[in-house]
């Protein structure tokens, strides 16, 4: 369940690099321990960020959670599907779920972030 070409943050988001642009999403782990997603509040596109900033919030029937970026950067786009049907975050989190596209700031902020089998021993210590 844990894609290998992403990277990972301690705060349960992934981040899939294409190019110059991070594509950011949240992981299966943190969309189950949420619940049924419900709402989600995405930045807008334009709007720049530090790496660590709160970028948004996902409302779920259990919680409402922040969203933060782990790499600093200009936000491109948002996946605006997620208005109308937030659901897909929990149904598809690596693919149809993403959340933003963010231009790069500092492409070596990536080197910051866990591999998959860091971020699956990370989760195992968590659980303990």
């Amino acid at each position: 369940m844990i894609p290998e070409n992403l990277r990972y943050h301690t705060e349960h988001e992934w981040i899939r690099v294409e190019q110059d642009t991070a594509v950011l999403g949240i992981t299966h782990f943190a969309q189950d321990s949420l619940g049924d997603i419900v709402y989600i509040e995405l930045p807008k596109a334009g709007t720049p960020f530090k790496a660590g900033q709160e970028i948004g919030e996902v409302e779920s029937t259990k919680t409402t959670s922040p969203v933060y970026t782990p790499v600093g950067g200009t936000i491109k786009a948002v996946n605006e599907k997620l208005k109308e049907r937030p659901e897909l975050v929990n149904q598809d989190p690596y693919g149809r779920g993403w959340i933003v596209k963010i231009q790069l700031a500092d492409p070596a902020e990536l080197n910051q972030l866990m591999t998959a089998e860091q971020y699956g021993e990370y989760l195992k210590k968590e659980s303990e």
